[in-house]
């Protein structure tokens, strides 16, 4: 565990206390803390393998496309949206360490330090947040693995999709790295209050994308967001939408399946 500098004295006479893993990180901590140390193999390594388990078991998970996923060199696995849990189930697919962004509220607590070690890295939503884009930057200068989720938020419409940012696009543009599109079903709802509710999650990855280092203009990034990435990931998305189980599911989640069945019932 990494030894943190001391806080600040409260007087001049004043000797300030080590600082302990549980206190809180501030945001530039939290940044430098994730760029110099990141995902700790070890932990990432055990809490997927404990996770994986129980994500078959309770959300009847199902991964396609794992292939896709280049297993060396800087990629961004870029994703629709819809749960906290979402980049859990991304990490799923893959033995690569895999970093990903969660707000900057969640790092506040002692409970910081354990996400850095899970792969996250704060942002701080509602505004360009240019130490969360350096930090991405350099994972995926040292050739990381990074998801990154083009609706920038979570859209927990079960079928409908939000606007894509061409942040991902532009970080690809500035490093080179590869775009795989991917799509998930089925984590709009995965709790009912704090215990979980039984479902069925699907994750697909589409083809790889090979992006040429250039210029991450405006147009540029547009041109491989809307030409490209996305339409990939609306594609993706349907079809795993389409399965009858998803179909089922996604009814049941809206509280239609109820009814459903009891006018079978009734028949």
């Amino acid at each position: 565990m990494p030894q943190w500098p001391a806080r600040p004295a409260r007087g001049p006479n004043a000797s300030a206390p080590p600082r302990s893993v549980f206190d809180d990180l501030d945001n530039a901590e939290a940044h430098r803390f994730a760029r110099e140390k990141g995902t700790s193999k070890p932990v990432f390594r055990t809490v997927r393998g404990l996770a994986i388990p129980y994500m078959k078991l309770l959300y009847a998970l199902k991964i396609e496309g794992a292939e896709n996923i280049p297993e060396q060199g800087p990629v961004i696995i870029a994703p629709n949206h819809k749960s906290f849990w979402d980049a859990f189930f991304v990490a799923a697919a893959t033995k690569r360490p895999i970093r990903f962004m969660g707000k900057s509220e969640l790092f506040e607590g002692p409970g910081g330090r354990t996400l850095i070690r899970l792969g996250a890295f704060p942002v701080r939503r509602g505004s360009s947040d240019e130490e969360a884009i350096e930090t991405a930057r350099e994972i995926l200068r040292r050739g990381g693995l990074l998801a990154l989720f083009p609706e920038g938020t979570r859209v927990r419409d079960p079928v409908e999709l939000g606007r894509p940012h061409k942040g991902a696009a532009r970080l690809a543009l500035e490093t080179g790295a590869t775009i795989v599109p991917a799509a998930i079903t089925g984590t709009e709802r995965l709790f009912a209050g704090p215990l979980p509710r039984p479902g069925r999650v699907r994750v697909s990855f589409g083809e790889p994308i090979t992006v040429a280092p250039g210029e991450p203009t405006p147009e540029a990034a547009g041109h491989l967001l809307d030409g490209q990435v996305w339409p990939e990931v609306e594609r993706e998305r349907q079809r795993l939408l389409s399965h009858p189980g998803v179909i089922a599911a996604g009814l049941a989640a809206l509280g239609i399946g109820a009814g459903i069945a009891a006018r079978r019932r009734r028949r």
